[in-house]
This record gives structure tokens, sequence and C-alpha cells, in this order.
């Protein structure tokens, strides 16, 4: 049996992720699909819409077999170790054969070829990026014209492509894990990435879908753009009181958090970095309420525009906020840390053929498979923990069932994939 693994956020699942695993299973011929999922927090530093349970349950209803998830340690990750996390996971399952991931390029040999050279980190490469930050660039698009310099043959536009980047550090990944996994590339199509306008009456990216959800709070206005079952579950899900989530939600924690640490404390924090604890503290003096009476819906969105600079750029400021959120230090994820990369596999939901993918990996994993939580299995594994009871607060009415769900929630399991 050969099995493809995809990396994927469903945030939410929609018409073109479907796609994407169509074309998945076509180009690399695979019987079987694993989703290696990130969890309730996702790469450019925000809360998913619904909870990893939904989502993992949109993906087996597509058609996936597996849906492992990528620890929160590596899924609000800049791309590199977001990646090297996420690929970790596939190769760790030992039954993966294959990668497929879609880019704007469409085309895996430049890929390959520059992770050839890249995998390594040539000093060269260092010397180029140092070069590119001190001009106040941030990291993405330093990194792109450190390549671009670096490989003459690289174009510095093509590599500043978000899916381009993630994809090249996918093939990086591979390289550094020497792994047997084989990378394959799907154009993406009808939408790109971050795409807020629709331009198709089917596709449409997950951030206009998003915009559409959080603008009029209801689900009328994705029908179009989204299978039925993911429209099925997020329905349930919105009359539980679990959705949609956004990061104003999190308003009240997040500024507790803030305010109960100096500007030195601050520093001890993932992502907190030069001098931005201080520019924390001043944008924290300047907020100010809304006078219409909307404060809790903007306070989040406004302290990050606040803290906006060309070298702190939305992303980073939400993967830093998160951080801080979810109380994770720099001690907690040190580079050391990460290198090792995933320290167990989380089973999230499993059909009939995942099942078999299972009992081939009890005889293949190279980490514990997980199905029932504990504290004890891992430190990263805790901090998946925590992440749940401070992503149930953005419910409209969470209980403690909600706060410690990973310690009941047994791994979903469906009969059979169907969309209907």
């Amino acid at each position: 049996m050969r099995t493809v693994g995809l990396i994927v956020e469903y945030n939410p699942l929609h018409n073109g992720h479907y796609y994407h695993y169509q074309q998945s299973k076509k180009v690399t011929g695979a019987d079987s699909a694993i989703c290696i999922m990130s969890g309730h927090f996702l790469q450019r530093g925000e809360p998913a819409v619904v909870n990893k349970w939904a989502r993992a349950e949109m993906a087996l209803r597509m058609g996936a077999d597996l849906v492992l998830e990528l620890p929160v340690a590596f899924s609000a990750q800049p791309a590199e170790w977001f990646a090297y996390g996420a690929v970790s996971a596939l190769d760790a399952t030992g039954i993966v054969d294959s990668l497929c991931f879609g880019c704007e390029s469409g085309s895996i040999d430049w890929l390959k070829a520059a992770a050839d050279k890249l995998h390594q980190e040539p000093e060269e490469l260092a010397r180029l990026l140092q070069l590119e930050l001190k001009k106040g660039m941030p990291y993405p698009a330093a990194y792109s014209k450190a390549v671009s310099h670096l490989l003459p043959g690289a174009k510095e536009e093509e590599l500043a492509k978000p899916n381009n980047t993630l994809g090249l550090h996918y093939v990086i990944a591979l390289r550094r894990l020497q792994s047997r996994i084989e990378p394959f590339a799907i154009t993406r199509t009808k939408a790109e990435f971050n795409q807020a306008n629709i331009t198709d009456n089917r596709i449409a990216s997950a951030t206009a879908i998003r915009r559409i959800l959080m603008t009029d709070r209801s689900l009328t206005g994705i029908r179009p753009f989204v299978p039925a079952a993911t429209l099925e579950i997020m329905t349930r899900e919105w009359k539980a009181g679990r959705g949609p989530v956004d990061w104003e939600r999190f308003a009240k924690p997040l500024l507790l958090q803030l305010m109960h640490h100096s500007p030195e404390q601050l520093t001890s924090f993932h992502e907190v970095t030069e001098g931005l604890e201080h520019r924390i503290r001043k944008a924290l003096a300047d907020l100010r309420p809304d006078t219409d009476g909307d404060a809790a819906q903007a306070l989040v969105e406004t302290l990050i525009d606040k803290l906006k600079t060309k070298r702190y750029t939305r992303t980073k400021l939400q993967r830093t906020l998160l951080r801080i959120l979810l109380n994770h230090s720099k001690q907690d994820l040190s580079p050391e840390t990460l290198r090792q990369g995933v320290p167990y596999l989380r089973v999230l939901g499993f059909s009939p053929k995942g099942q078999e993918l299972l009992k081939r990996m009890k005889k293949t994993a190279k980490v514990p498979i997980v199905t029932k939580v504990t504290t004890a299995a891992s430190p990263l594994l805790e901090l998946d923990i925590r992440a749940t009871s401070v992503y149930a607060l953005g419910y409209a009415s969470p209980t403690p069932d909600d706060w410690f769900r990973d310690y009941y929630e047994a791994p979903i399991r469906i009969r059979s994939n169907c969309l209907a």
C-alpha cells in the first residue's frame, strides 16, 4: 500500500483542499493518505476557526485515512520549523512514501536543486541573511533575498511566495532528516494563498472564507466553497457555541499575561526578540478602548496595529502574542528541542484503512503513537493539552469538559470516507 503524506491546517477544509487531496493521490499513485494537521493554533499565529477534532473529522470525511496532530510547538512556527516538525512526523510513521504539497510554481525540480545547496546551512547564507535583516527587512523577505543572491538561478519573487517558501523548507527538511519520502508539488489554482477576494464560483482561499465567517457570523455565504461535510460539521460546532473562534476571543487572557509580566520577564517568552518587549509595553500604554462599546471586538487587532513595523510583520506579532498567551518560554521551544523533531504521533482520527495503517505503524514508527493522552508522554504533549484549555476560552460558554477534552476524547473513527 502506497501512502502519501499531506501537511494541512484545513481552516476550514474547502473545495481547493479537496482538489489538492485528489491530485495528490493521483500524481503519487497512493492508495491511502495521512494528514499531519495543526492543532488549535496555526502557522501564522492564529487560532483555528474550529477546534482540531472538528477539522480532523472534515479531513476524514473528505477521504483522508489517518489524521495526526502537529504539536503546537511546531504548528505556530516560522516556515523552517513548521516544515521540519511536520516532515519529521511523516518520516516518523515509517510508512509514508511521498509528500505532496501545493505551491505557486508547481515545479519540484528547482526546489530540490535549492534544497541540495541549502540543507547544510551554508555560512554564506547566514552572512547574507544577516546583511538583509540589518536593513530592517522581515525575516521571510530577507531569507528570499539571501537565497536569491546565493543561488543565481533562484528568483527572489518566486522564493518570496508563501507556499513556495514552505515547499522549499519541506524539501530541505527531507534532506536534513535523510528521509526516503519523495516530494511532489501541485500548482495552486483559482485562489492564491491569503487571497481575500473571491474570483471563482467554487474555489476560494481559506482567508476569504474566514473573512465571510467573521463578517456575517453565518455559514450561508461559504456554502459554494466548501464540501457538504465541512458545512455540516461547522453548523454543529456553531450550534454548540464552539465557533467561530478568532483572536479577539482571547483578548482578556492575553492582556492579563501582558500586564502580569514586566518587560524583562516578557523576554523569556519564545519569539520575544530585539526589544519587542518594550514596544509591547508602550503599545499597551497607548491602547484606547472603542468608545462605541466594541472594545472587546478590537483589542487584539488594535494592539497588533500599534506594534506593526516593517520588521515586525503581522504574522511575526501574532506568533509572539500567541506564545505569550500560551506561556511558551524560549527554553520550552529551544532549537535543541525542535531539532529532535516530533517526539510522538498523536492520533486525532482514522478510517478503516487508517486503522490498517496504524497496525503497520506499530512496527515501523520511530516515536510512540499516542491514542490516549497523559502528561507523562512528553513535555511537548503537555503544551498541546494546555493549548486545548486555552483554546476552549474562545467558546461561548466553555466547560471543564472543553478545557480538559484531550484527556477523554478518543480518536475519531469513521466507517467510510464520504463528503456527503
